[in-house]
């Protein structure tokens, strides 16, 4: 008596296996995964990576900061124990009081929409202004801010403890940028390693601080009038900025030199 009913059951599963198999490759879920990262493994005093990174030389940046950044090891160079260290340091340089460095992967990764990470431990300090962020890649084509910006983390070394991501576009750029702040309950952001993160789909993008979302920004946040520019390749940026206009020059109180020292930095997405 069970047997129509066993018989029934693998034709069942026949029949499911048999529909999977017919499914086309276009009809598979795409796989995601780590597309791109760099754990900065290395001998102390290495420069990074030049197939992952390249040097933005120069000053002032737009931000009237004060600070010449080089591509010089005393700048940004490898620790020798896992991390990227990017040091302001308080000396003249072709006519700026402070140097320090900025990398970026312009011309070398970029990729639209994803998950955007790395763990660092900041810097301290007035005027000391810090940050790991994406411009858009066609920025050479159409300019700033029609390119699109996104500030994962930025922070000002005199506020240890206040983190800040912001988006920056069309009609919402600089002062008026849509920006949102997560503070610690205790201790700063210059005493240990923080996982910062952005999520980034289609409609919209989302900050995150280990682990913990604080900030989602969508295209019906935008002003009136405004557009989401957030539909094309960016690519990743670090760096430390000495003065500007958003953190003021450093004063006696700020404690030469400021290190900025990065674990990793990994992104996801979909794989190719």
């Amino acid at each position: 008596m069970k047997r129509p009913m066993v018989l029934a059951g693998l034709l069942l599963i026949l029949g499911v296996l048999a529909t999977l198999a017919a499914c086309s490759e276009e009809d598979q879920p795409a796989e995601y995964g780590i597309t791109w990262q760099d754990d900065f493994t290395g001998s102390a005093g290495q420069s990074p990576d030049s197939t992952r990174w390249r040097f933005d030389i120069g000053t002032g940046w737009g931000n009237a900061q004060l600070e010449y950044d080089t591509d010089r090891p005393a700048n940004v160079s490898l620790d020798g124990e896992g991390h990227l260290a990017i040091t302001a340091r308080q000396e003249d340089y072709l006519g700026q009081p402070y140097t320090s460095g900025r990398i970026k992967t312009q011309g070398l990764f970029a990729q639209t929409r994803g998950r955007f990470e790395a763990r660092i431990q900041l810097p301290v300090g007035q005027g000391i202004w810090p940050a790991f962020w994406l411009l858009g890649s066609d920025i050479d084509q159409v300019g700033w801010p029609q390119c699109g910006e996104i500030d994962i983390m930025e922070y000002r070394g005199q506020e240890p403890r206040i983190l800040h991501g912001s988006l920056h576009g069309p009609g919402y750029s600089g002062i008026t940028a849509l920006t949102m702040e997560h503070v610690l309950a205790q201790g700063g952001f210059n005493l240990g390693f923080h996982v910062f993160a952005l999520e980034w789909d289609e409609d919209s993008i989302t900050w995150l601080v280990d682990g913990y979302a604080y900030f989602t920004v969508t295209p019906a946040d935008l002003p009136p009038g405004a557009s989401w520019v957030f539909d094309h390749p960016f690519f990743i940026l670090l760096n430390v900025a000495v003065g500007g206009y958003w953190v003021g020059p450093p004063n006696a109180s700020t404690v030469f030199p400021q290190t900025m020292l990065v674990d990793w930095v990994r992104v996801y997405g979909t794989l190719p």
